[in-house]
């Protein structure tokens, strides 16, 4: 499919489009998305979302529960099959609540240029909802 930089940018557009059917395409079977990285309110083991149907719930309960998503990548670093993009991620909620949060995305894909992982670094008592 394509390099990891390309890739994660497809990522992203496909998230902001709220393209469910296309960004979901863009993973292996047994991919791994990590959103955030550690224990959360989304993962509490904290191991992440694994295999397929893992990351179709989380797009599902996560993702599509967004109004918009808007990422503003300052930087990419890319090496190998990973690259890594530092900026921000813009989030609107129902009832226009904005909460914009400082990321560090790491995507890695395999030989047939598919996702396999999904690392996104940010804190989640820094990300906090105001109306927009």
């Amino acid at each position: 499919m394509g390099t990891a930089l390309e890739m994660s940018k497809k990522s992203m557009e496909m998230s902001e489009a709220k393209d469910r059917e296309g960004w979901l395409a863009l993973f292996a079977d047994d991919a791994v998305v990590e959103d955030p990285v550690g224990p959360s309110f989304f993962d509490a083991d904290g191991k992440g979302q694994r295999g397929k149907e893992a990351i179709i719930a989380f797009y599902d309960n996560v993702i599509s529960q967004s109004e918009s998503l808007k990422f503003t990548i300052r930087q990419s670093i890319e090496c190998g099959d990973e690259v890594a993009n530092i900026g921000e991620i813009r989030i609107t909620l129902p009832g226009n609540q904005v909460g914009i949060v400082p990321i560090a995305n790491i995507y890695k894909v395999n030989t047939d240029g598919k996702l396999v992982s999904l690392r996104s670094f940010w804190e989640q008592d820094k990300l906090e909802f105001t109306a927009g």
